[in-house]
């Protein structure tokens, strides 16, 4: 067995060379594989607002009107509202209206 000095000049055995381990690398693979496609629906679920402005408005109307009864666009009545109408779970409904809050209505609260 070889030996290789430490910092403080004292000599330690060589590590022994360690085994691949597959089932860690292909957990992290097929981890690295599904992350995309929440991100993908998400995408297109954005893309959606992007290419249809007067959906946005209608959301921001929505969310003012909202507003005006003292309910926040975050709080979980206006999030399963959205969420009913627009078809979407809950947490795709949260992303859809902070993104159009975001760019379409700043003034929402």
């Amino acid at each position: 067995m070889t030996s290789h000095p430490n910092s403080d000049g004292r000599r330690r055995p060589a590590c022994p060379q360690r085994q691949p381990r597959w089932g860690a690398g292909l957990l992290v693979l097929s981890s690295l594989l599904m992350a995309p496609l929440p991100v993908w629906s998400q995408s297109a679920l954005l893309d959606s607002v992007k290419r249809n402005p007067g959906k946005a408005k209608a959301i921001c109307a929505q969310l003012k009107q909202l507003n005006s009864q003292g309910i926040s666009y975050t709080s979980q009545q206006a999030t399963r509202q959205i969420a009913s109408q627009e078809n979407l779970s809950p947490a795709d409904a949260e992303v859809l209206t902070t993104y159009v809050v975001g760019l379409h209505c700043p003034d929402v609260r």
